[in-house]
């Protein structure tokens, strides 16, 4: 749908991450699926050998200066690959968000460069076994001692775990103060006193290095600090768009397409099935969910990327596209195996693969209720903030004032 507004310049950025993903080996997916491999480190360095990692960041780091509209383009390439690719490839604008808008120009060219080129892998550790929607309840300490903190705790969840060099940390600085207040942004480099372990397996979203870190005791130089000392909070909400928007585009449109090229040779019945309105209006349905996650992402995308209304309304938007794009994913490719039938539960098409990882997008960065809870917040806030808008339509009924004062209770 998007396809139609593109420049010529971001077709061709479309066709050369389409070039990567088309590169990616079917034996490197498959052993991923299978926990053969851990962390796909291939990927990730020749992604940065093509300059395709970090699209938004300064030239200068090693970006090439694009905009967020170009990077869901991206995105939406690597996401035919499946979750546990889009996942690693967001990971980079995710944490490498965190150093370009708040770190140091030492910290940019010792962290933020040598990711985007594919040579050094990053993490970010945010969840803790008592909780992950609960973030503010961390409780890992990060203690002052001269030049360096003693960081002492532990995060589970942690995507890239085994594979990262290193760990974006939130951790307690000020434990005393208010949750909101007490947080700071560390950068943890992967050594002494840092435990990786690979405790569990995943229902879907394999391969990459989802681990748990534990922290004991590890000496974090003072100049690892990310902004300003308990300054996580507002560090924190905006990391929260990279995680969000970049699920704005869902790997379940390849799926679709897989699903209407089998309606359209399956026969049953004497005809192919893509005749039978049971199926025909799945697929008319999956495609205008995609569409208008499409549409709404890439308006969303140039709302953020020109810092349009307030940091509230960004925030309301983000949540309501990471809830509509990933409930729409759930759904579609749900429809997907239903018109695939019996063979769509099998492994001999890889949309059971798909619909396992696409469970993972309505919890991670945050579950769907909680995008909820911000966009009814940021909602209410907004509205309540400003006088009525428009015409008054509660005015527009029959009765008059004495009776609605009669009929409509408040208390």
């Amino acid at each position: 749908m998007f396809e139609v507004l593109m420049t010529k310049k971001q077709k061709k950025l479309r066709d050369e991450v389409r070039d990567l993903v088309k590169s990616v080996p079917r034996q490197l997916i498959l052993d991923m699926d299978a926990d053969k491999i851990s962390f796909p480190k291939e990927f990730l360095q020749e992604a940065g050998r093509r300059n395709l990692l970090g699209l938004r960041f300064p030239v200068k780091w090693g970006g090439r200066g694009l905009t967020w509209n170009e990077e869901l383009i991206a995105m939406e390439e690597v996401s035919t690959l499946g979750i546990c690719f889009s996942c690693q490839y967001s990971l980079v604008s995710i944490v490498g968000e965190t150093v370009n808008v708040y770190g140091t120009d030492v910290q940019k060219e010792k962290y933020l460069k040598p990711t985007l080129t594919g040579t050094m892998y990053c993490a970010e550790a945010l969840t803790e076994p008592r909780g992950g929607s609960d973030f503010f309840g961390a409780m890992t300490t990060a203690r002052r001692e001269g030049d360096y903190y003693i960081l002492n705790g532990q995060k589970r969840f942690v995507v890239g775990a085994e594979g990262a060099d290193y760990f974006a940390v939130y951790a307690k600085t000020n434990p005393e103060a208010k949750p909101h207040e007490s947080l700071s942004l560390l950068i943890v480099d992967r050594g002494e006193g840092v435990t990786v372990k690979h405790v569990y397996g995943l229902m879907g979203a394999r391969g990459n290095g989802t681990g748990r870190l534990l922290f004991r005791d590890v000496r974090v130089p003072a100049e690892n600090l990310i902004g300003e000392e308990n300054g996580g909070n507002g560090i924190f909400w905006h990391m929260m768009i990279p995680e969000r928007l970049s699920q704005g585009i869902t790997s379940s449109r390849a799926s679709l397409a897989l699903a209407a090229r089998y309606a359209n040779r399956r026969k049953a019945f004497g005809q192919t099935i893509r005749n039978f309105q049971g199926v025909n209006f799945k697929i008319a349905d999956c495609l205008t969910k995609l569409d208008a996650v499409t549409a709404f992402a890439h308006t969303v995308a140039k709302i953020v990327q020109e810092e349009l209304g307030s940091a509230s309304y960004r925030r309301r938007l983000v949540s309501e596209v990471k809830k509509f794009s990933t409930q729409a994913q759930w759904e579609v490719l749900n429809d997907c195996m239903q018109i695939l039938g019996g063979i769509g539960y099998t492994n001999a098409l890889p949309v059971e693969r798909e619909l396992r990882g696409a469970r993972l997008s309505t919890i991670w960065t945050g579950t769907t209720e909680i995008q909820n809870m911000i966009i009814q917040h940021e909602y209410f806030k907004e509205l309540l903030s400003k006088g009525l808008e428009g015409r008054d339509i509660a005015a527009d009924v029959p009765l008059t004032e004495e009776e609605l004062v009669e009929e409509i209770i408040y208390e």
